[in-house]
């Protein structure tokens, strides 16, 4: 019998981001999405604006991409999108969060860039199915380095994504439909937080198709830059 320090598997390397300032990592435990956070992406992907209750989605911890790193063109699809998203790190977790204490549980922000194989999603959504293949494959979830919250909460602010130095994505945080308190209260009626969590809070509009070679630079004022190739 195996003691208790053996390993049939030999443990990966937990999934982390780089923190401003520092040379320590923020360890994560789940990843999270909200699907639909900004009214003129929701009608450019063919929905209705109105002020639903947020869905979410998840990724694996270990499909994180830091800034600077190539993101492998991937495989079974032709239409690869770029969503530019701010993300929230958790300090804190905890279940049925109340919105007016849900920013006390927040670690810090970085950028993010939800990618997603659309065709995929369209046909999985056409059917019925879930988006796990569309949305959580390897290599989706491209996260910055994340600035501690005590430099200030991200409520507002110019989020933006460039491909090959072209612009693709422009608007501003303080659009989001479900602002950052709401999303962690709501998430937290679904699943119980934990310290390491990170939230994908949703794209603006101006979603589109990547190929190998380009480069994806996306920004949030006061945030670090992203960058990535895709390969």
């Amino acid at each position: 019998m195996a003691g208790m320090h053996d390993w049939l598997v030999p443990p990966g390397t937990p999934a982390s981001v780089a923190v401003e300032g520092t040379a320590a990592r923020f360890a994560v435990h789940r990843i999270y999405c909200v699907g639909r956070n900004y009214a003129e992406h929701t009608r450019e992907m063919g929905g209705d604006p109105h002020r639903d209750a947020p869905f979410f989605f998840g990724k694996p911890a270990d499909a994180l991409v830091a800034s600077g790193e190539s993101v492998p063109y991937p495989s079974r699809t032709g239409n690869f999108h770029h969503e530019i998203e701010l993300v929230v790190a958790l300090a804190r977790g905890g279940r049925d969060i109340a919105v007016s204490e849900a920013l006390d549980h927040v670690f810090g922000y970085a950028v993010g860039n939800d990618f997603t194989r659309r065709d995929l999603q369209h046909a999985s959504r056409a059917a019925g199915q879930p988006w796990e293949t569309s949305k959580g494959f390897d290599h989706s979830a491209a996260v910055g380095t994340l600035r501690p919250a005590d430099r200030g909460h991200v409520q507002r602010g110019r989020i933006w994504l460039n491909v090959n130095g072209a612009l693709r994505q422009s608007a501003d945080v303080s659009e989001m439909t479900w602002k950052v308190p709401e999303i962690i209260a709501e998430l937290s009626t679904f699943f119980e937080l934990a310290p390491g969590d990170l939230i994908f809070t949703g794209t603006p509009a101006g979603v589109g198709a990547l190929s190998r070679g380009d480069l994806v630079e996306g920004g949030i004022e006061g945030l670090a830059t992203l960058a990535n190739r895709i390969q």
